[in-house]
C-alpha cells in the first residue's frame, strides 16, 4: 500500500495548494493505476491513513511505554514565529554549513550529499513564509533500542542461519550493532500523522518511520479481521520483505525492536530481500532532471508492460548494482524474446498448425529425446530452486535456457523437411513436434510470474486445459496429449527498432543526453582518436589518485577543492572524446 503520513506529504501539499489528505487520494490513485498497468496484484492494495493504523499503532507504543522502552527528551529545534510551528526537517532552507549551498534542506543538502541538522543551516528560513526561524526547545519521545539490543540479537541469532536474508541486510545490520544502537525520536511536530496518546503531546505525530512499518499490519487488518493468523503467529508464518538496501534498518532492527519490546508475540521478518541499486545508463535517475523513466511514464513509451517487467526482472540488481540501457533494453527484447523465447514457442505452434491441422501428433521418444527431457528438467529444477532462494533474476535466465535447447532441438530435428519424408520420418517430425508444442506449454507456466500476459497468450493459443495453467511440478509433465487440438498460433513479440529507441533515450535524458554541438566557453575540443581517449584516461586515473591522497591526509579545503575542479574538467574531456553525453552538474539548470 502507500505510505502517506509525515513531512514529505506536507510540503507536497502546500506546494500543490491541497490538503495533505487530498494529496494522499491523488496519489494513492496514480500509484494503484501504475500497479494495475504494470499487471501487478495485490490481495489488497491499502494505504496507511486508516483509523486501523492509529489503533495497531497506538497500541504498539502504549505497550512499549508501559514497559520502560520510550525515553523524553529535550530536543533543539527551529521554530518559526510567523507560523507559530516547530518546522520539520523538510520545511527549512538555508546555507549548507560544509559546501555553502544556497538551497540545502533542513535534512541534507543536495549538492555534497552531506547530512544536515536543521539547527546547523546558516541563513535558515521557513519554506513556508520565507521568515528566519529561532532556535527552541521542544520535548520529544525516544525509543529506547540500547535496551532492546540483547533481545534483537537473540532474535538475529535464531532467525538469520538458514535464513535467506540477502548478503547487503545482513551487512547493514550488523554494521548498525558493531557501532551500538542509539535511542530513536519517534515524534515529529507536525499535524499529519499518527497522533501519539500521551499527555503534553496532543500536538505531535509520531515519526513516519516508527509507524510506516507498522502499516502492513493495519492494511491486513483493513483486508480480514483475522489478521493476527498472520501477523502474531510467528510459529506457522514465513513474513518474506522486499526492498531496497536503504530500507533494511527500519525492516530489520528498527520494526523488530518495537515488535519485540510490544511483547505480544509478533510474527517477524524471516526472509528479508533487499537489492542495490539500479541506475539509469551513465548516472543515476533524477526527477527533479528529468532523467530516467518513472512509473508513470513507462505506459507512454508504447513498450508493453510485459517487456518492461521481463527487462527489469533481467537486470533486477541482485548482489551488486545494475543499470538500465535503452541499447540493452533493445537487445534482450530482439535477441531473448523474438529470437529466442517468442521463435521456439511459435515455430512449436505453428508446426502443429501447419503439418498436423492443429492436433498435437502422437510422440514415440528417442534416447536424443530423453536427453532433452533431462536438460529441461534439470532447469526447470534449477528455477524452482532459485525462486525458493529469491533470485528472481537468475530463475528467468532458467526459462531462456529451456527455450534455446528447444531451438536447437528443432534445428537438429528439422521437422519441416521430414514431414516430406518416408512414413518413419513423418512420425518423427510428429514426436519433435509435439515435444516441441509440450516445452512451449511448460515455458507458458513457467513465465507466469514475470510477463503474465505473455503467459496467457501462449495458454490461449495452445488451448492449454485450464488445471495445467495453474501448477508447475518440478518434473516435465506432457500436458497437451496427442490429439489435443490448439488455437490460433501467432507472433508474441515485436521487434524493438533503433530509432524508436534513439527517441526514447532522448526524451528521457534530461539534461544528459542534450549534448552541444558547439563546445561551451572553457571546454577544450580533443581529437576523438584512442590513442588520444587512452592518453585522457590515464590522467583522469592519476588525477583520481591525488584527489584521493590529499583527501586522506585531510588536506587544506581550498587545494582539495582545487584537483577536485581538475579531476572534473578531465572527466569531461574524456566524456567528449567518447562522444558521451555531458551531465548537468546537480542543482544547477541548463539555460
Amino acid at each position: 500500500g502507500t505510505d502517506e503520513y509525515g513531512t514529505a506529504t506536507e510540503t507536497k501539499a502546500m506546494e500543490e495548494g491541497l490538503t495533505p489528505q487530498e494529496i494522499c487520494d491523488k496519489y494513492h490513485a496514480i500509484h494503484a493505476d501504475i500497479y494495475r498497468w504494470f499487471n501487478i496484484s495485490f490481495d489488497i492494495f491499502g494505504r496507511a491513513t486508516t483509523p486501523q493504523q492509529t489503533k495497531i499503532t497506538q497500541d504498539i507504543f502504549q505497550r512499549l511505554f508501559s514497559r520502560g522502552f520510550v525515553l523524553q527528551d529535550t530536543v533543539e529545534q527551529l521554530r518559526c514565529e510567523q507560523c507559530a510551528r516547530f518546522l520539520a526537517d523538510r520545511f527549512v532552507e538555508g546555507v549548507c554549513p560544509f559546501c555553502g549551498y544556497e538551497e540545502a534542506r533542513g535534512d541534507q543538502c543536495d549538492k555534497c550529499g552531506k547530512l544536515i541538522n536543521a539547527t546547523e543551516l546558516k541563513k535558515p528560513q521557513c519554506k513556508v513564509c520565507r521568515s528566519c526561524p529561532v532556535v527552541k526547545s521542544s520535548q520529544h519521545l525516544f525509543l529506547d533500542l540500547p535496551k532492546l539490543e540483547k533481545r534483537l540479537e537473540e532474535w538475529l541469532e535464531n532467525t538469520l542461519p538458514g535464513s535467506d536474508w540477502t548478503p547487503n541486510a545482513r551487512f547493514i545490520i550488523r554494521s548498525w550493532l558493531r557501532d551500538g544502537l542509539k535511542p530513536r525520536c519517534i515524534t515529529r511536530d507536525l499535524k499529519w500523522g499518527t497522533p501519539v496518546p500521551l499527555e503534553g503531546f496532543e500536538d505531535k505525530v509520531f515519526y513516519v518511520w516508527f509507524d510506516a512499518t507498522i502499516g502492513y499490519l493495519s492494511i491486513t487488518a483493513n483486508y480480514t479481521d483475522q489478521w493476527e493468523r498472520w501477523w502474531k503467529n510467528p510459529e506457522q508464518v514465513s513474513l518474506y520483505q522486499f526492498m531496497a538496501k536503504d530500507n533494511v534498518p527500519f525492516h530489520g532492527l528498527v520494526f523488530p525492536c518495537s515488535a519485540l519490546g510490544a511483547e505480544d508475540n509478533y510474527t517477524l521478518v524471516s526472509h528479508l530481500i533487499a537489492t542495490e541499486y539500479l541506475n539509469y545508463e551513465d548516472g543515476k535517475f533524477s526527477k527533479s532532471r528529468g532523467v530516467g523513466v518513472f512509473g508513470d511514464m513507462a505506459q507512454d513509451t508504447g513498450i508493453p508492460a510485459d517487456i518492461w517487467r521481463f527487462y527489469l526482472l533481467y537486470i533486477r540488481p541482485e548482489g551488486q548494482d545494475s543499470a538500465f540501457s535503452w541499447t540493452d533494453m533493445l537487445l534482450k527484447n530482439n535477441s531473448e524474446l523474438l529470437n529466442n523465447l517468442g521463435n521456439f514457442i511459435n515455430r512449436a505452434g505453428m508446426f502443429v498448425s501447419k503439418f498436423f491441422g492443429g492436433y498435437v501428433p502422437e510422440m514415440v521418444l528417442t534416447s536424443d529425446d530423453q536427453r532433452l527431457l533431462a536438460h529441461v528438467t534439470l532447469e526447470l529444477q534449477h528455477y524452482h530452486q532459485l525462486l525458493e532462494k529469491v533470485r528472481i533474476r537468475d530463475a528467468l535466465r532458467s526459462i531462456l535456457t529451456i527455450s534455446r535447447h528447444g531451438n536447437q532441438y528443432i534445428q537438429v530435428n528439422e521437422p519441416w523437411k521430414r514431414i516430406k519424408g518416408s512414413e518413419a520420418d513423418r512420425q518423427r517430425a510428429g514426436t519433435v513436434t509435439g515435444l516441441a508444442v509440450n516445452i512451449a506449454a511448460l515455458l507458458s507456466v513457467m513465465l507466469q510470474p514475470y510477463m503474465p500476459t505473455v503467459s496467457a497468450t501462449i495458454q490461449a493459443q495452445l488451448q492449454l486445459p485450464p488445471p495445467a495453467c495453474g501448477i508447475l511440478l518440478t518434473n516435465f509433465l506432457c500436458t497437451l496429449p496427442a490429439g489435443h487440438l490448439i488455437g490460433t498460433v501467432s507472433p508474441l513479440f515485436q521487434k524493438l527498432e533503433n530509432d524508436q529507441i534513439e527517441s526514447l533515450r532522448q526524451r528521457f535524458g534530461g539534461g544528459q543526453a542534450k549534448v552541444s554541438s558547439k563546445p561551451a566557453v572553457g571546454e577544450t575540443v580533443t581529437a576523438t582518436g584512442p590513442q588520444q581517449i587512452q592518453v585522457l584516461m590515464d590522467e583522469v586515473t592519476k588525477q583520481g589518485n591525488i584527489v584521493r591522497e590529499l583527501k586522506a591526509q585531510k588536506a587544506d579545503k581550498n587545494q582539495v577543492a582545487a584537483e577536485v575542479a581538475k579531476l572534473l574538467d578531465l572527466k569531461k574531456q574524456l566524456a567528449l572524446a567518447e562522444g558521451k553525453p555531458l551531465e548537468t552538474p546537480k542543482g544547477k539548470k541548463k539555460k
